[in-house]
């Protein structure tokens, strides 16, 4: 079986106007292009793959600013967004989010979509790259949690129907300052504070899959402690 990647960040209950939602955009895009060489161009979708390779976005605040404020990209007090990039229509990266929302029933978010096969996910699905782009998340759009991991693992490991964001563990992790101090965690996991803003987890620098029992045991051990202390649950308003 052929694991697939994402990776996303997560907040609830943050009324920002469409304008600061772009300029969060645009940091979080000029942090990607320097991941990744196909993260540096973003486009639009269209009909087929040529005519989307022409609707190339300029990552510049006003553009996307533009392209927030559209009706079709408004609900209610949320901008959505829906980009993607790639120079080969087999190895494209999916890139949604929404953002500006007062909502404490519906995150807001940025997705970054399934990686799984090819030149593109050999070179960005590694723990210095995923990392990066959780980095990236969590300076940019201020999440309250924020996970790459595999779809498999979270299959594994979910509880009911859904996993909630922040509810479980994964590959990399972010948990913004407010929701509490990160415990001692055992080898290999790396742990790095951002400042004003929260704490960045890798579980191990090698590839996380959900078919390595010592991947699968390290990330239930890593469970247990930050369950433990109280790092684990659904998202709550924002700074609560």
């Amino acid at each position: 079986m052929v694991e697939t990647y994402y990776a996303g960040s997560y907040w609830l209950a943050r009324l920002e106007p469409i304008e600061v939602c772009a300029q969060r955009l645009e940091s979080f895009l000029k942090g990607m292009g320097q991941l990744e060489p196909t993260w540096s161009r973003w486009h639009q979708a269209a009909a087929t793959f040529e005519k989307a390779r022409n609707r190339q976005v300029q990552p510049d605040a006003v553009t996307l600013a533009k392209l927030l404020g559209r009706k079709s990209n408004r609900f209610r007090d949320s901008s959505s967004f829906w980009l993607w990039a790639g120079e080969d229509p087999e190895e494209t990266t999916g890139l949604h989010g929404d953002c500006g929302s007062s909502s404490a029933r519906v995150s807001s978010n940025c997705v970054l979509n399934a990686l799984s096969t090819g030149q593109v996910a050999e070179r960005v699905l590694t723990a210095p790259v995923l990392t990066g782009v959780v980095r990236a998340m969590a300076l940019a759009w201020e999440p309250e949690v924020g996970i790459a991991t595999s779809h498999a693992h979270r299959e594994q490991i979910k509880v009911g129907q859904f996993s909630e964001a922040g509810s479980f563990v994964g590959w990399v992790m972010y948990f913004a300052d407010f929701r509490g101090p990160v415990p001692p965690l055992p080898a290999p996991v790396q742990v790095e504070h951002l400042e004003n803003r929260g704490t960045l987890i890798t579980l191990t620098p090698e590839k996380f899959t959900a078919s390595n029992p010592a991947h699968v045991a390290l990330a239930a051990d890593v469970q247990a402690r930050l369950q433990d202390a109280g790092l684990l649950r659904p998202l709550r308003p924002w700074g609560t």
